[in-house]
Order: C-alpha cells, then structure tokens, then sequence
C-alpha cells in the first residue's frame, strides 16, 4: 500500500506529534474544541524526510496535493488561482519549537489572474495589491533565502501610495525577482504550492535552523510537517488584523491576557517586528466582538492543556480565526506563580505543581532587575521582552556580535532581528531592537533562549557602517558597556547596581509544599528542597 504523506486538519486526526508536528497537532486541539480554524491539511515529517533523503519530494506527493486542494476548494467554495479565488498559507511545524528559523508563504495561489479576481470580488485594488505583493516578498524569501527585492506591503510603499503606484510596484519587483534570482514566480498556483511546500522542508536543514537545534539539542533527523490552510485576510480592511495572545503574562504569570495585535495587516508583520505593534487590549475596544471571541478561546484552551497557553489569531472583517495554539512553556519566576496559581485555581494538583517546576526554573524564579538610583543613567526604554539583567558591550550586527562575544559578554542592538541573526542571538547576552513587540522573532527567540530583550525602542537607530547606534540625540559606539533590563524594558549605559526580584508569595509557597511531600524544612537551600520533594513524588509514580 503507498504511503501517504498528508492529512486533513480536523477533529477526526488522531496520529502522534511527531508525525503531524507541534502546529497541526494544536490546530485538531482547535478543531475538538469547536474553535475557528481555517480549512487545511498538513505535509507531514515523514515527508520531510524523505524530501532530505532523496532532493525532491517523495513520489505521490504532487498527486496528494493536488488532492487536497480540491477538497479546500470543495470546502470554501472557491477556485486555487481561479475565480473566486481561493489564497493558501504554507507554514512550516516541526514536533518541538524552532521560532522563525524556517519559511512562510502567506497569500500562495493569487496568481495574476486571480489578484484580478480579488479585487474584482472586494472592489478594493489597493487590498489585492498589497495581498499580491506580500505574496511575492514571502515566496521569494522561501525560494533563495534573501529578502524580496523592493517593498513587501503596500505599507512599505506610504500611505500616499494608490493602487496604481503598488501596480507598478508590484510589476517592478517581478521584473526584480526574475532579474536577481534567475526564476519568475510561476503565474500557476499548483507550481506555486509545490514549490513552496520544497522550500518549507528544505529549510528545516537551513544553516540558522541547523544552529537553533545545535544550541537546544534537537535531533536533526526529526524533519518539519508543513501545514496548509485557506487564508484568512488580516490585511482586508480596518476591521481586520492579526496578532498573538498569551492566556496569562509570560513574564510575570500573572493571570492576565497578554500580547500583541496590529490591524490591517498580516501574521508576519508580528513576528518579523518590522511593525510596531499594539498591546492586545487595544483589540477590545476596536473590536469588542473578537475580543470576547478570543478570550473566550483562550480559557478554552487553557483549561484543555490545563496550563497557560498561547495562541496566534487573525481577524477578517470582525470575525476571528485561530492560527495556532500550544502551551505557554514559562520559565523563572512566571513559571513558579503560574504552577501555584493553577494549583489554587483547582486546575492541577499540588504535587503536579511540583514536577512542573523544574530546579532550573527555581534557580532563575528570583529575576535580576536594575535597582532604582538617581546615579543611573537611562538611554532609552522599550518594551521588556524577557526578563533578567544582560550587561555588555553594544554590537550592531550578528558578525560583531560573535567576533566581540570572545572576549566578553556583548548586548545585540538591532533594527530588528530575523532568523539571519540566529548566531548573532546565540552569541550575545541580551538584545535590544528598534521595532517589535512581545511576540516578534527577537522577544521569542530571547524568551525561549533566557536572553535578556527589549524591544521596540523608539528613535533608536541603528548605524551599523558606522559602527553606531543613535539614541535619544546621543550617539553610542560599539563597544560601549550597556545593561539590558527585560522587565522594565530600560536601557542603560554602563554597570548599574543591579538586584534580585522574586515571586515571593508564590516560590514560598511552593516550597512549603515540597516540604510537606519530602517530610519538612531543613538546612538545604530552596533548590534542594524542590529537588527531595521531586524525587518523592517521581518515586511514587514508579511504583
């Protein structure tokens, strides 16, 4: 019998993480839940590793997509690069996280003919434009690993920008596109989809993804899945946007929504921080409805992973969709209130709350933050990102970064950060950007990799000719001695006092449990005592 490389997203899929990778997996969690999800399928891992073994996609695989595409079509009730027209998103989904490391084309199938469509459907140019021209900026990235010739959105062109302007720009940078790199987009969006699923699955062996796993100790044999999905259109129109919501606040625990949302636009304008962001609870007064819809999902989901979690939505004109959802993975001082609050709440047992903080977690629940002194002297604030105290000398690129990191910690000033300056993130000890929020590719990487980050500092220039950043009318050169504080989000020059500030309540709390299970206090330090009431209760379950 021949092997089948997709399946459909929905309730029904029941195969392991490892086959459907960590996003679909989350998606059928969506679909059970009876939340909004975009129709879809997914290319999974063993796909992948069988495009690694032998340089091109495993026979069939054509013939399963082209399968597929009817059923979406089927589905929505619209035509893949016809009339009306039906746009994918292609998204990589590896069983464990990789932030950013790999490609994403959004807006896959609006060929020239059905861009024509779209704005024929929508009377609105200037919206089948931008879709066109995003499509173009994402394929391209995935096809040579370079950034698209020209503007990527219709926002990069200026809000003075008509549809006519953006049609000349969209044809300058096809023309770009076949001039730079040897090969027009194929106008036929099955060749479009084949294309981009290859270039998903070839990324998984990307040197920054090969680099991410090294640091994290991932096999690279795992391969990712590709997810597929109709797309949902955050760029439509003012009532439409895009975003990611954590169920409680990632830094702190607190039992709070946090995160980001920007209107009028689409899911990679978050990641990639080239935008400034909102906070997420500018959504509830834009948009009342898709606010209660996503805090209603979010409780949903929270209480289905029975932990605080995460998700990344789109909203098309009022109406929300949900992209993806998983786990918060807290750390520190978060991860001890959110395992004891979960455990009041009556969510998880005490002794669950114990073996979900792991000794590491405890050792860093008491988070560096730059004391308060009138002899401090502030360059520049943004939004804390990740929390703890980075001090070192300021590099503007990724290749300063690991050059200086040899003799010393070094702080990673960027415009903003992309998976290019994996190495760059690797090497430094915390990282400051211009542009972003909570949820862009800098604030996630740092978070996963306990970096120090702020980001989204305004006016902060970065000159990396000159070997310079600019700030607040003072002009900074590299190798000058800055601290990072990614809970208050300030910036500072040179060694501030720097002190301990810890979820008091909540860590003794948890320690008073972990010495009524390993038989009371003792002279051990907290970790220590975490550790005996661990080994406890791992004793029982064995047995």
């Amino acid at each position: 019998m021949r092997r089948r490389w997709t399946r459909p997203l929905d309730a029904r899929l029941d195969d392991p993480v490892e086959l459907l990778g960590a996003k679909a997996h989350g998606l059928v969690a969506l679909h059970r839940l009876g939340l909004p999800v975009p129709p879809g399928f997914v290319v999974t891992t063993a796909a992948c590793r069988a495009f690694l073994d032998r340089g091109r996609l495993p026979d069939g695989l054509r013939a399963e997509l082209a399968a597929a595409v009817g059923e979406l079509e089927a589905a929505t009730g619209r035509r893949f690069g016809g009339v009306p027209p039906l746009a994918v998103s292609v998204r990589s989904g590896a069983s464990v996280p990789l932030p950013g490391m790999m490609h994403t084309v959004l807006n896959l199938g609006l060929t020239r003919r059905a861009t024509a469509a779209l704005a024929a459907e929508h009377r609105d140019e200037r919206f089948a434009l931008d879709s066109r021209l995003r499509l173009l900026s994402t394929f391209t990235s995935a096809l040579t690993g370079l950034p698209a010739p020209g503007p990527g959105t219709a926002a990069e062109c200026g809000a003075a920008a008509t549809a006519a302007d953006l049609a000349r720009t969209v044809a300058a940078v096809e023309h770009d596109v076949e001039r730079r790199y040897g090969r027009a987009i194929p106008d036929d969006a099955a060749e479009q989809l084949a294309l981009a699923v290859e270039a998903v699955l070839a990324s998984w062996n990307t040197p920054r993804a090969r680099t991410y796993r090294e640091i994290h100790g991932i096999d690279h044999g795992l391969g990712t899945a590709v997810i597929v999905q109709a797309m949902v259109f955050g760029n439509r129109d003012e009532r439409s946007g895009t975003g990611v919501a954590f169920s409680r606040n990632p830094d702190t625990g607190e039992n709070t929504p946090f995160g980001d949302v920007l209107f009028t636009r689409q899911g990679e304008d978050v990641v990639s921080g080239r935008s400034r962001p909102l906070p997420l609870r500018e959504l509830g007064a834009r948009e009342p409805a898709v606010w209660a819809a996503l805090l209603d999902a979010l409780r949903r989901v929270e209480r289905h992973y029975r932990d605080a979690c995460y998700l990344e939505f789109t909203f098309q004109s009022g109406r929300l969709w949900l992209l993806q959802a998983r786990p918060g993975r807290f750390v520190g001082a978060a991860a001890v209130r959110l395992a004891t609050d979960l455990a009041n709440e009556g969510v998880i047992t005490r002794r669950e709350a114990l073996l979900r903080v792991s000794p590491e977690q405890l050792r860093h629940a008491r988070t560096p933050r730059i004391a308060p002194s009138a002899e401090t002297s502030v360059l520049a604030r943004g939004t804390g990102a990740s929390p703890g105290v980075a001090v070192g000398r300021v590099a503007t690129t990724t290749s300063a970064a690991i050059r200086m990191a040899a003799e010393g910690p070094v702080v990673l000033v960027r415009p903003e950060t992309s998976p290019d300056d994996m190495n760059g993130l690797a090497a430094a000890a915390g990282v400051v950007t211009a542009r972003g929020g909570a949820a862009s590719h800098a604030a996630v990487v740092a978070r996963a990799m306990g970096r120090p980050a702020v980001v989204g500092v305004g006016g902060l220039l970065v000159d990396p000719a000159r070997a310079a950043i600019h700030v607040a009318g003072r002009t900074i050169e590299e190798g000058t001695v800055v601290a990072v504080d990614g809970s208050s989000g300030q910036v500072v020059l040179g060694r501030p006092l720097i002190v301990a500030d810890g979820a008091e309540a909540p860590l003794r709390q948890l320690l008073a449990w972990a010495d009524e299970v390993s038989g009371g206090p003792s002279d051990r330090d907290e970790v220590q005592r975490l550790e005996a009431a661990r080994a406890v209760l791992r004793g029982q379950q064995s047995d």
